[in-house]
């Protein structure tokens, strides 16, 4: 029980070549929004000193891992719209696979982070700078960090394990433990078992705890002021519509144990290229003061 296959080879999103060039423009125009957009929100958020409160220093944050985890699979997707033999190697598969699942839990725990943030701000605002000063942002930030590094480890420890003899055909546009436990020539259930517990357990465990947080929060707006009220709602709002959006693919792709998705590899671009999209998107649109601040910059 040993590893023999070398390269995989990935089918990607399309067969034909037409198709190939219409989606190479369409996400290579994502791709020249996601990066740049969230580049201008770190360095905005960086040389505003107006823009110094731990929501924007959590944002500054989420537009980094963003930064990140869009350099992860997009790059070589669009750099294989072009070969004819796309393949990519077994440990550049397991270093996307890493990254995938390190980046993308980093999110999920800095977005619980942020609801945190929140909370502290709408329903102990006499205590806010207390509970969430500069040291708490930076052991927050960090272990959002650690959180997602362990995550990453244990489920790309999971992978090496899994008895790889062949065929080596990768029915995606990029690795995933998915396919892998696929191709996998033994009885794997408690590997996929564990795979399960660590990555669709951990991503519902998420979506439940923040749509319970913004919920609370939504609720407690009812007691505040018109004007505070709208300035309030418009943020947490914003944050709804962030996690839906992310944790609804991961949902969909990891939450059905032992079972094929139907259309992964079209959730699958939500999950991996679209997401990305939303944080320059939905937080600098909704937000005023960083709009201001980018059009200084």
């Amino acid at each position: 029980n040993h590893t023999v296959v070398t390269e995989f080879v990935l089918l990607g999103l399309s067969q034909t070549h037409e198709v190939q060039m219409i989606l190479f423009f369409f996400f290579m125009l994502f791709y020249m929004i996601i990066l740049p957009g969230n580049v201008l929100i770190v360095l905005t958020i960086l040389g505003d000193s107006q823009l110094q409160s731990p929501m924007y220093f959590f944002l500054a944050n989420l537009a980094f891992l963003d930064i990140c985890y869009c350099s992860v699979t997009p790059p070589k997707m669009l750099a294989d719209f072009f070969s004819h033999h796309k393949t990519i190697s077994y440990s550049a598969c397991m270093a996307q696979l890493f990254f995938l699942h390190f980046l993308g839990a980093a999110e999920a725990f800095l977005l619980m982070v942020m609801a945190y943030d929140r909370y502290a701000a709408i329903c102990k605002p006499l205590h806010y700078n207390r509970l969430v000063n500069r040291v708490v942002c930076y052991v927050l930030v960090g272990a959002t960090w650690g959180g997602g590094f362990v995550h990453g480890i244990i489920l790309f420890g999971l992978s090496i394990q899994l008895p790889l003899c062949g065929p080596n055909i990768l029915d995606n546009f990029f690795c995933d433990v998915h396919q892998l436990v696929k191709l996998a020539c033994a009885n794997t259930y408690v590997v996929e078992l564990l795979m399960f517990l660590n990555n669709g357990v951990v991503i519902i465990m998420c979506f439940t705890l923040l749509l319970i947080s913004y919920t609370v929060l939504l609720l407690k707006l009812w007691t505040q002021s018109f004007k505070a009220k709208n300035k309030v709602a418009s943020t947490c709002v914003s944050h709804i519509i962030v996690v839906f959006v992310m944790c609804g693919p991961a949902i969909y792709i990891y939450g059905l144990p032992f079972q094929d998705v139907p259309k992964e590899k079209v959730v699958a671009v939500f999950h991996t290229v679209i997401f990305p999209l939303t944080n320059p998107m939905i937080y600098t649109l909704r937000n005023k003061e960083i709009k201001g601040s980018m059009w200084k910059l």
